[in-house]
């Protein structure tokens, strides 16, 4: 049998561990989510659930992947075969994420391609990010173009792949993350947004805002998605686990702090203060960002250097979503990792069609009232990664006991944490997860606003 690949070192697992939860989701998702549950208030409660919540569902998926060198389905038949459902499961997560995911790498690639050109001012326009996403064929070409550049990295393997890019592409992410903030903070009128941002207003406390910061978590660290056990059976016996899970969290967390740092302030300075600029969804970063930068000195290289950002943020948790998915394939059916490379990104850009034309010409395509790739991602993020989170929790919460997380993770090094970690995975923790499941689904049937 051909030995399993590894991460040459704790800081090659961290960095790309940190590479796939660093997405999308930090870079518009947190921003916008900071700024309408109150700012300073939703950051400290986000802040308190990474540390107790996030912290407990990461290390035990990171330890389920080390303990048995196998990706999700492979690693819960392998605990406890009554329970392989539960690797199934998890495996649907990334299968329907990774092709709506692209769509969005998709334009963010255009927008770079935008701002290279030195056509920033294009970028700005009122309809322009909607004229482009109706169009048939050119998204489908981006979404094509960046699903290839994640597929050459995934092939290049582990070692090759995945841990050298990451290795170069994180530093740079979080230098330009902090000195794109740096100049944003230099724009008149952005004190206010920073004060938004960072002074808690308990006033402004309420149940909805910890629901949207618990299901921020899951979003940002790519919890119940099967990747963190995948990228933990890549990681070394000797490494030490629980403080690879902290340094993660804290890279994770960090640049989610500085996207809002680098989004929020700017946006306050551009609209005078009115919040309601910040709450505008995946428009905040295609349509009201452009005309920040457009408004700023040399706007069209903050631009730049903001898509290059972004680009990289994307690339990194679509090579984890892909890796995962070929992880999957490779433990279950033994196929090489080249064949699996090409049937995950033909498989990818078929799928990602139809929520690329969801925008477009199947624009009256609804599915419970969403357009294809909001459905898509309320499947997965809103159900199937819950139920995943929760099952996971009571599995080793009741089944193999916390006990066999807690010897993983003490194989290697001291356990600070072991006995919050066994009150969190058996109580706390499905608790969160279902309040998140429940709400998630009142809010879709429209009986609750979150």
């Amino acid at each position: 049998m051909k030995e399993r690949s590894n991460f040459t070192s704790k800081l090659g697992f961290v960095l790309a561990a940190a590479g796939s939860a660093v997405g999308l989701g930090n870079i518009w998702r947190f921003p916008y989510l900071a700024a309408k549950y109150g700012g300073g208030i939703f950051l400290l409660v986000y802040l308190i659930l990474a540390v107790t919540f996030g912290f407990t569902i990461m290390l035990t998926e990171v330890a389920l992947g080390r303990k048995t060198g196998l990706s999700a389905i492979e690693a819960f038949r392998k605990m406890d075969r009554r329970f392989t459902f539960v690797g199934y499961i998890t495996a649907s997560v990334p299968i329907i994420i990774f092709p709506y995911y692209c769509v969005i790498g998709g334009w963010v690639t255009k927008y770079l391609a935008v701002y290279l050109t030195g056509s920033g001012e294009k970028a700005a326009q009122n309809i322009f990010f909607g004229e482009f996403i109706a169009k048939p064929f050119e998204p489908v070409i981006w979404l094509s173009i960046f699903i290839v550049i994640t597929a050459l990295v995934v092939f290049l393997g582990v070692e090759k792949g995945i841990e050298r890019v990451s290795k170069w592409m994180m530093p740079i992410l979080a230098v330009l993350s902090v000195a794109i903030a740096l100049y944003g903070l230099t724009i008149p009128g952005a004190l206010d947004g920073v004060i938004y941002y960072i002074k808690p207003d308990f006033s402004r406390f309420s149940p909805t805002t910890v629901l949207a910061a618990l299901g921020q978590l899951f979003y940002s660290m790519s919890l119940a998605m099967g990747i963190m056990i995948t990228y933990g059976s890549y990681m070394k016996k000797e490494d030490n686990l629980e403080a690879s899970v902290r340094q993660i969290e804290l890279f994770d967390t960090g640049i989610a702090f500085i996207a809002g740092l680098m989004i929020i302030p700017a946006v306050f300075a551009f609209s005078g203060g009115d919040q309601s600029a910040l709450n505008t969804g995946p428009t905040l970063m295609f349509v009201t960002l452009p005309k920040v930068f457009e408004s700023m000195p040399m706007g069209n290289i903050i631009g730049l250097l903001f898509f290059v950002l972004v680009l990289f943020a994307a690339l990194t948790s679509a090579i984890s979503l892909m890796e995962t998915i070929v992880s999957f394939l490779q433990d279950k059916l033994k196929w090489s990792r080249r064949f699996t490379c090409a049937v995950v990104m033909i498989y990818a850009i078929i799928m990602g069609i139809p929520s690329s034309l969801g925008f477009g010409i199947w624009d009256q395509v609804k599915i419970l009232g969403m357009s294809i790739l909001d459905f898509f991602d309320f499947l997965s993020n809103s159900i199937i990664m819950p139920i995943v989170a929760l099952l996971t929790c009571l599995f080793v919460g009741f089944i193999v006991k916390p006990k066999a997380v807690v010897e993983e993770v003490k194989s290697s090094a001291s356990f600070k944490a072991e006995k919050p970690y066994a009150v969190m995975i058996k109580w706390i923790a499905p608790i969160c997860i279902i309040v998140i499941l429940v709400s998630s689904i009142l809010s879709a049937l429209g009986y609750i606003s979150i």
